[in-house]
């Protein structure tokens, strides 16, 4: 049996699924003067919930018929993040100089932003040494613990980006960094946006799975991913906004909602999924010899991130891979997206 939870504003849906067919479904108190609807909810579950001994409530499981805790296998959750608090970011650019239209966008009126020397062409090539010094300085005395980092031409060669995020380490040892090169968009700005929303999620993604984890103990919790699938607990909290929209993608793909509850869709969509991950490169390759190369390192990746994601090793397989060159640049670039799928416990 599977949970499929819908956290509200008003109320929190719990939907049982077993063998894809919903078992039944109950809904508990969410409080309507909070701000913030997910966390709310999972506060109103925690406080209700006092006897953590028990992972539903006894009147959840006589509606499901006398089901023990033990034969819940997983927990599916599907929340909207966009009115989730957000924490401030520091922001690292490595790259050229920019006007100030260009430069980093820290939405936070706490966040911080600098661009420092250093990043890489398509192609691999260095544009400028790493600005060692710089990135040191920055990550000492911005005072925050969430960073994004972002460097010119990682979607190609990272190397840069996993640098800055040794050094930011070394400097805030409690730090909490997200790299652009995750994310995987060609374009600077917009990966540098994913990755300073991203940072800026994690801490509040932190909450959210601890306040699950604390009244489902024992039982492996998933969120759904806003272009359908599920994650873990684990990746959540690394990687939040690929969750951003998680209950829209569960409510339309739950097709089978109780007819007086089109709200218990959302629940069972997201009991419906199975773990997912995507990687997505830009690969140089001089002949077929060596993009298959490339190809099977970015499938081995998408193998890698998927079983992170919460799939059961065995079950990791590669649902589908595109492979297209990138114009106006020199022949042999190619932009590679593999997305990765497998089974929960």
């Amino acid at each position: 049996m599977i949970l499929g939870l819908a956290p509200g504003r008003l109320t929190t849906t719990v939907v049982a699924v077993r063998d894809g067919v919903p078992v039944s479904s109950w809904s508990l108190p969410g409080t309507a003067d909070t701000a913030f609807p997910a966390t709310g909810a999972l506060d109103a579950l925690a406080e209700a919930l006092p006897d953590s001994s028990r992972a539903i409530p006894a009147s959840g499981f006589s509606a499901l018929g006398a089901e023990r805790p033990g034969e819940i296998r997983a927990a599916c959750v599907a929340m909207d993040l966009d009115a989730e608090p957000t924490a401030p970011v520091a922001a690292i650019r490595v790259g050229g100089p920019c006007p100030p239209a260009l430069a980093p966008h820290v939405p936070h009126p706490q966040g911080a932003a600098t661009i420092v020397r250093g990043g890489h062409s398509l192609t691999g090539r260095p544009l400028a040494a790493l600005d060692t010094d710089a990135v040191r300085a920055f990550a000492a005395g911005c005072g925050l613990v969430d960073f994004a980092v972002t460097a010119t031409g990682s979607p190609a060669l990272a190397d840069h980006e996993l640098a800055v995020a040794d050094l930011v380490a070394a400097e805030v040892p409690e730090a909490r960094i997200t790299l652009s090169y995750e994310f995987g968009r060609p374009g600077l700005r917009e990966r540098e946006r994913e990755a300073i929303l991203n940072a800026s999620l994690r801490p509040q993604a932190e909450r959210l799975a601890d306040l699950v984890a604390s009244w489902l103990p024992g039982i492996p919790v998933y969120f759904a991913r806003t272009g359908g699938g599920l994650v873990s607990a684990h990746y959540f909290r690394r990687y939040p906004l690929v969750c951003a929209r998680g209950a829209t993608a569960a409510a339309l793909r739950g097709g089978q909602p109780e007819a007086d509850r089109p709200d218990a869709a959302v629940a069972f969509g997201a009991t419906l999924a199975v773990p997912v991950a995507e990687v997505e490169r830009i690969v140089q390759a001089r002949g077929r010899a060596e993009l298959d190369r490339e190809l099977g390192d970015a499938r081995d990746e998408a193998l890698t991130r998927v079983v992170s994601a919460g799939a059961v090793p065995g079950s990791a397989r590669i649902e589908e891979m595109t492979v297209n060159p990138v114009s106006y640049l020199p022949d042999g670039l190619y932009r590679v997206r593999v997305t990765a799928a497998g089974s929960t416990p």
